[in-house]
């Protein structure tokens, strides 16, 4: 680039000059899509590599919990009957389960409750103010 201030652009016309701005505009709208394209290229992959790596240690994870399940038997087994250390290890996680069914049946619940104030509600209300229909501020 020169730094002499001469700009060619500056000898063409005003018309040539309007006539040119859609290419131009095209031009920079492909390259602001190329680039946005790449940029969450990159980051896909990442994330879906970090996704499969979560997905790896949740899979050595559950397989640790059944080893530490099978050691709490042992364990038990040492001062009671295999059988009874079995079923308290057993009890013991049908409890936990049913707990945690109970926590995510209440968080459900509060997710999914109707808020006659919420965003569904303030929906229909702009859709009504487009149509002209019902009460809405002017």
């Amino acid at each position: 680039m020169s730094t002499s201030g001469y700009n060619p652009k500056s000898k063409q016309s005003l018309l040539t000059l309007i006539s040119e701005l859609p290419g131009q505009i095209t031009a920079l709208i492909k390259a602001e899509i190329d680039a946005f394209k790449a940029d969450i290229s990159g980051k896909a992959k990442n994330v879906g590599l970090g996704i499969g790596l979560f997905v790896g240690a949740a899979v050595f994870a559950f397989f640790a919990v059944i080893v530490f399940i099978a050691l709490a038997v042992i364990a038990l087994d040492l001062v009671l009957p295999l059988w009874l250390a079995a079923l308290i290890v057993a009890v013991v996680l049908l409890l936990v389960a049913v707990i945690l069914a109970l926590i995510g049946l209440n968080r459900v619940k509060k997710g999914t409750k109707h808020d006659p104030d919420g965003v569904t509600a303030s929906l229909q209300r702009d859709v009504d103010a487009f149509k002209g229909v019902g009460q809405y501020e002017h």
